[in-house]
């Protein structure tokens, strides 16, 4: 029988986070992947935990991930761990786990610290719904279609960012976004912890006189849906009704499907879609 991968959570900061069932599973396990195996010793140390470690990281996670299956296929019961966190997410764990599942091994998760989850909890903005996003990508053009499609997202968005990017990923989502209120969380659970309920364009005034420390989390007010609303509302002001209409059934749509749509488009009744177009036939 293959063995099991276990996606064990770790602490984001304070050693404390870590639960009983992670130490248990560290333990019994064959063996430990992790991202950053020095950073990982000091954890490790900590709990007198002596499991064989090994590295898997963003620059061998096909190769390694290749690896470790054929271990969990051979019976071998391999734990997952992160620098800080929960694995797989927004780390080269799910590369593994894609692979795991495919191979038919069990994958179980052993829940525990996530910086998005304490940080969306602790931040005051809305989260009933909300975006992960993790970090932005750093290739320009991906970048730019990723900022283009959060300007309309109407969720909360969660996003990490590094120290050394922190001021321009600031000033990029006030430039595209417009100003928002956001709440930013520096160094979750460690000793110089910080809290910020503020606005994009505060905290960028703010870091363009104070250097950016430590490791951070934004948690972003979505876009109003009523001001989105009125913007979708606008384009149609100056467009007849007639022509509207004209415009889906030149799409391909039926008389009938372009009225349902045009009176979706204005939050109308179909039959003031309908009427409209008569006294236009009328007037002719």
């Amino acid at each position: 029988m293959s063995g099991t991968l276990f996606l064990c959570a770790t602490p984001i900061g304070n050693l404390e986070d870590i639960t009983l069932r992670v130490l248990r599973v560290l333990k019994e396990a064959d063996l430990i992947a992790a991202e950053d195996t020095r950073n990982s010793k000091k954890l490790l140390t900590h709990f007198e935990i002596h499991t064989p470690l090994t590295s898997y990281h963003e620059y061998n996670r096909v190769e390694k991930a290749h690896e470790l299956v054929d271990q969990l296929l051979a019976g071998k019961n391999i734990a997952l761990i992160t620098d800080a966190g929960t694995p797989g997410i927004s780390d080269p764990g799910e590369v593994l786990v894609q692979f795991a599942l495919e191979h038919g091994i069990t994958v179980t998760g052993l829940p525990g610290a996530s910086a998005s989850v304490t940080a969306l909890s602790v931040s005051g903005q809305s989260t009933r719904r909300f975006a992960f996003e993790g970090f932005l990508p750093r290739e320009k053009k991906e970048r730019r279609s990723r900022l283009q499609e959060l300007k309309e997202e109407t969720r909360t968005i969660v996003l990490y960012e590094s120290p050394h990017h922190l001021a321009k990923t600031l000033t990029e989502l006030l430039e595209t976004l417009g100003d928002r209120s956001l709440t930013i969380c520096r160094e979750l659970t460690k000793k110089y912890e910080e809290i910020r309920i503020t606005t994009l364009s505060d905290v960028v005034n703010y870091y363009n006189d104070n250097e950016p420390r430590g490791e951070y989390v934004l948690v972003l007010a979505g876009a109003d849906p009523d001001v989105l609303r009125e913007k979708e509302l606008e384009q149609y002001k100056g467009l007849s009704m007639e022509a509207h209409v004209a415009q889906y059934e030149a799409a391909g749509m039926d008389r009938k499907e372009a009225m349902k749509a045009v009176a979706r488009d204005r939050g109308i009744g179909k039959r003031e879609v309908y009427q409209a177009l008569q006294e236009g036939n009328q007037n002719e």
